[in-house]
């Protein structure tokens, strides 16, 4: 364990970033508060598929927070550890968001849970999952195929899906608790890998969790793709993915470039503290995530779709409703409000078919716009 000097403490506490540092992460944040409401108000204006944009909103919202975050720690680095802990905290939520928002995208873990199963069964036959499926099975790409067996599609690989990404959740948000407790016993030491700190410890832990919650993901966007293909997934994924994952390794890979003398950058001398580094960098990081948000994140496609329904927006009621039972009522007026109801056909068209069942989901266009075919 580090031991801080009286000297140390004083530098620690009396420290302050360097105007030029304050000035360009500064207005990398203004940019990014600016952007990231835009978008949040054009969700706002246009919020006509609850379902799927009040988990949106709070995808959106990361970027803010991240980079309100990293200014205040960089301003301030004695409470860098207490902004790093809500900053995780906040990133669980995001976590939990966007998973929610993917299913809400494939019509809610039902129609998910359907899709899987009857991909399952059709996996053989159909040519969009002969590169990673067979006989309804998803293979793992090298080295995991010597450690897991192929999964099934269907319910139990949905199951594995989710608890892949609700651990990291769990365990996200159990390490920013620990945290908290070790560094009130100045036992934490942030960055430092020493036998007698924390951080090692809780930073191994972190990336084995963050890895496999990756790995879900990387399998979920594969088995999905090509349904959720009216949404850009490719981008959406890359995108979260970068602000979640990369962030937290970066700050990982400067804490052991501090460690082993080897990151003597101008700006690290300047800085003085690798939080500080971090900080800065997830300063400018955000801004230009900002940007990419607004091409990512869009709210046309919710724009496009017409005034579906009346009254006020309620967010925080939706988020609050999340896991409380659903009125039958309210379930067939607002699901899937995309959904585009198209005239029957006449009496003696509808005698003359031979299939019974004939009525099926086509999903068209951005924003998940669905057409009822005859």
């Amino acid at each position: 364990m580090k031991i801080f000097t009286y000297r140390d403490l004083i530098i620690f506490l009396t420290y302050t970033a360097p105007t030029w540092a304050t000035v360009v992460a500064g207005a990398f944040v203004l940019v990014t508060l600016a952007l990231s409401i835009y978008l949040l108000f054009e969700h706002l204006a246009a919020y006509k598929n609850p379902e799927e944009q009040k988990f949106l909103i709070g995808v959106i919202l990361m970027v803010p927070c991240y980079a309100v975050e990293s200014f205040v720690s960089l301003v301030n680095p004695s409470i860098s550890v207490y902004c790093e802990i809500l900053r995780d905290g906040y990133e669980s939520f995001a976590m939990y968001c966007f998973g929610r928002y993917l299913v809400a995208c494939l019509g809610g873990e039902e129609r998910t849970v359907e899709f899987m199963e009857r991909q399952g069964r059709t996996a053989a036959k159909d040519p969009l999952l002969e590169h990673y499926s067979e006989h309804g099975i998803v293979k793992h790409p090298f080295p995991m195929n010597y450690v897991l067996k192929p999964w099934k599609l269907g319910q139990w690989f949905y199951q594995v899906i989710k608890i892949g990404i609700v651990q990291y959740m769990i365990i996200k948000a159990l390490s920013a608790v620990l945290a908290v407790i070790l560094q009130a016993f100045s036992v934490y030491c942030d960055g430092e890998f020493e036998w007698g700190c924390g951080y090692p410890y809780i930073a191994v832990v972190l990336n084995f969790s963050q890895s496999w919650a990756l790995y879900c993901l990387v399998q979920f966007y594969t088995v999905t793709k090509d349904e959720l293909a009216h949404i850009n997934p490719l981008a959406k994924f890359l995108t979260f993915k970068s602000i979640v994952f990369l962030t937290w390794w970066q700050g990982v890979a400067i804490a052991i470039l501090y460690a082993l003398g080897l990151f003597k950058s101008p700006i690290a001398q300047a800085l003085q503290f690798k939080s500080s580094v971090q900080d800065f960098i997830i300063c400018i990081e955000m801004g230009i995530a900002s940007v990419v948000h607004l091409y990512v994140f869009p709210a046309k496609p919710y724009e496009l779709m017409g005034d579906r329904f009346t009254g006020t927006v309620s967010v925080l009621g939706d988020y609050a409703s999340v896991d409380c039972p659903l009125d039958p009522d309210e379930v067939r007026d607002s699901e899937r409000p995309t959904k585009l109801r198209l005239p029957q056909p006449d009496a003696d068209i509808r005698s003359g078919m031979t299939i019974t069942e004939s009525v099926r989901d086509v999903f068209v266009g951005g924003g998940g716009h669905e057409k009822s075919l005859l």
